[in-house]
C-alpha cells in the first residue's frame, strides 16, 4: 500500500465529497480549509472570505489501487474550471478552485491535466483552476464531514439550488468537448 493524500478546492466542500467518496483505494476524505492566513479558521470565519482559505477536501488514498492521475480525471468534472469568482451560487474567494499538491510528482500531473483541458476546447474561456503547493489543512467542523450523507435533504436542496447539476450535465456528460 501507498497511502498518500490529495487536496482540492471545488466551490462548497459540501460537494465535493460524494463524488470520491466509497471508490477503491479511498481511505478518508475531510473537509475543510487550506491556502489562506488565518490559524484554526472556523466555518463562520472562512465563508466571510476575509481568511484567504479555500474550502476543501482532503482525500487519503492508495495510489497503488487509486492512482492521482485518476483522482483528477474525477475531479475536472465537479468544477467549473473558468470561473475565478467562485462556484455556480457560492460566490467569494473561499469557493474558487485549486489543486494543492504534496509533491512534485502531482504538481506536475495537476499541471499537465490542466494544460490538456485548456487545449481540449472543451470551454470557449481559459482554465483558471489554480494548482498550488499543499499548506496547512485545517479540518472543518464535525457538522460539515460527510454533509451528503447526515443531511441528505439539505444536501440535494442545497446542490440543486447550485446550479452545479446543470453545469456538470451540459458541459461534462459523456467527456464530449463542446
Amino acid at each position: 500500500m501507498a497511502i498518500e493524500k490529495a487536496m482540492f478546492a471545488g466551490g462548497c466542500f459540501w460537494c465535493m465529497v460524494q463524488p470520491f467518496d466509497q471508490l477503491p483505494g479511498i481511505k478518508a476524505i475531510v473537509s475543510g480549509y487550506s491556502g489562506g492566513h488565518t490559524k484554526n479558521p472556523t466555518y463562520e470565519q472562512v465563508k466571510t472570505g476575509e481568511t484567504g482559505h479555500y474550502e476543501v477536501v482532503e482525500i487519503t488514498y492508495d495510489s497503488e489501487q487509486f492512482p492521482y492521475s485518476k483522482l483528477l480525471e474525477l475531479y475536472w468534472p465537479q468544477i467549473d474550471p473558468t470561473d475565478d469568482g467562485g462556484q455556480f451560487q457560492d460566490r467569494g474567494s473561499q469557493y474558487r478552485t485549486a489543486i494543492f499538491y504534496y509533491t512534485e510528482e502531482q504538481k506536475q500531473l495537476a499541471e499537465a491535466s490542466k494544460a490538456e483541458l485548456n487545449n481540449s476546447n472543451r470551454f470557449n474561456k481559459p482554465i483558471v483552476t489554480a494548482i498550488l503547493p499543499a499548506s496547512t489543512f485545517y479540518r472543518a467542523e464535525e457538522e460539515h464531514q460527510d454533509f451528503y450523507k447526515k443531511q441528505p435533504k439539505a444536501y440535494k436542496q442545497d446542490r440543486a439550488q447550485s446550479g452545479r447539476d446543470e453545469f456538470i450535465a451540459m458541459n461534462w456528460k459523456e467527456n464530449k468537448p463542446r
